[in-house]
């Protein structure tokens, strides 16, 4: 909740407020510095100019602190689960299988970066959501020869036309609340602007993956898979299937995508019948065998998130803080509000350990984990963690700390104030300010 500065409307404590920002961005982009250290530069900055600039008292930026904790400790949980479930999907040889089936599905490039990075993350994003689509198929598309960057890159964009309808309706129905129109009112038109955006999220993807090439490469195969995903999504949501539009709508999509795959791999057999005899095969049992891990991940969110009875009964157990009411130096009040919650048990990191827990025990059972990977996954799970926790903490604790010395809410209403009658050209901005921010 924002809180308003004694001094407004200056282009001084404009630029004081901006400065966590761009000293974030300064020291990542101009002196590459990790975002470990760049974040508690950011951070500092933000509580010296919060408590000096905007005369924050101390008991304001203590509850901020804590308030970023629970912030953090929210995207943690989901970070360690992944990288749980990562660690042992890379050790009894998931990972690879999956490589290994999709090339043999389609040789295609531009089909393999459609299929995951478009159509897969989507998915998972519509019945899961809350960072399962980066962690389940960035780790995949590096397996298939992708950098690093690149393959986080393309599943963190190549989902984003899913989110408002994604985790199951999660961001629709806050609209539905926020705005108080109906669903069938807010949803049709909502799946006519998200189906325009997935065209553009599917060019994107083939443009970071290849270049102007690959998108050439690929137009038909994405313009028929874009046509599936936007025109299923919008029928989905005009009869009041919202809550599962973006699921249907990327299920629609992969199908797609599919059929463009077998019908490229009949053209090839018919031009070239002993070349496609002679190459080496890859078993699609024992691929779709590799492959149980996802169908684990996905029955499990499945379950949680349709069976309302085990839902309830996993989120019971949370941890939240009550803030109390908040002083400011100009003696105005921020009323009491309470901190994140964190479930327990039924948090999205809670899932992806369920998933990768029962993934290393059949792994036992089948014998597929090699001598020493336990001490494997717990060494990689622990040096990946810890080397992001500390970045996340401290971006966190800037993001509450700007929040609450109102620095944000300054930022904001500049930018509104200067934008005058084209604030709807720049409302995407400030939307993207708030989302870096919370």
């Amino acid at each position: 909740m924002p809180l308003h500065p004694n001094k407004e409307g200056t282009s001084m404590i404009t630029l004081l407020a901006a400065m966590p920002l761009v000293a974030i961005l300064m020291l990542m982009v101009g002196f590459r510095w990790s975002g470990s250290k760049a974040g508690v530069a950011g951070w500092l900055t933000a509580l010296i100019i919060a408590a000096i600039g905007f005369k924050t008292g101390f008991n304001v930026l203590l509850w901020a602190q804590i308030s970023g904790l629970f912030r953090a400790a929210n995207v943690l949980y989901i970070i360690w689960g992944a990288l749980f479930f990562f660690r042992v999907t890379e050790a009894d040889g998931t990972l690879d299988a999956t490589s290994n089936l999709l090339q043999q599905l389609t040789p295609s490039r531009v089909l393999q970066v459609l299929l995951l990075a478009w159509g897969f993350t989507s998915f998972l994003q519509g019945v899961g959501g809350f960072g399962v689509p980066v962690a389940v198929v960035a780790p995949i598309l590096v397996t298939m020869g992708f950098p690093a960057l690149q393959a986080v890159v393309m599943a963190s964009v190549g989902h984003a036309w899913a989110i408002s309808f994604g985790s199951l309706g999660a961001s629709y129905e806050a609209l539905i609340s926020a705005t108080g129109l109906l669903g069938t009112e807010i949803g049709p038109w909502m799946a006519v602007f998200l189906g325009l955006v997935c065209f553009l999220v599917g060019i994107a993807v083939l443009w970071i993956a290849g270049g102007k090439r690959m998108v050439r490469q690929g137009w038909w195969q994405l313009s028929s898979m874009g046509a599936a995903m936007a025109i299923t999504q919008y029928a989905a949501a005009r009869v009041g299937l919202g809550n599962i539009a973006a699921m249907l709508g990327a299920l629609a999509g992969i199908i797609t995508g599919t059929v463009w795959a077998r019908a490229q791999a009949s053209n090839r057999l018919k031009k070239n019948p002993i070349a496609d005899i002679e190459k080496p095969s890859v078993n699609f049992r024992d691929g779709l065998r590799k492959m149980a891990p996802y169908g684990i991940l996905l029955i499990i969110i499945f379950t949680v998130n349709f069976i309302i009875p085990l839902k309830t009964v996993l989120n019971d157990i949370t941890f939240q803080v009550n803030i109390p009411e908040l002083v400011l130096a100009d003696q105005s009040r921020i009323p009491a509000a309470k901190t994140q919650s964190i479930s327990l048990f039924g948090h999205p990191g809670a899932l992806l350990v369920y998933a990768g827990a029962l993934t290393f025990l059949l792994a036992i059972k089948q014998g597929t984990l090699p001598p020493g990977s336990r001490e494997k996954i717990r060494k990689g799970v622990l040096r990946s963690g810890l080397k992001s926790s500390l970045g996340i903490l401290a971006m966190m604790a800037m993001a509450t700390t700007m929040q609450s010395a109102g620095m944000v809410a300054q930022l904001s209403s500049n930018m509104a104030s200067i934008s005058g009658n084209l604030y709807p050209l720049v409302a995407p901005f400030i939307g993207a300010l708030g989302a870096f921010m919370t």
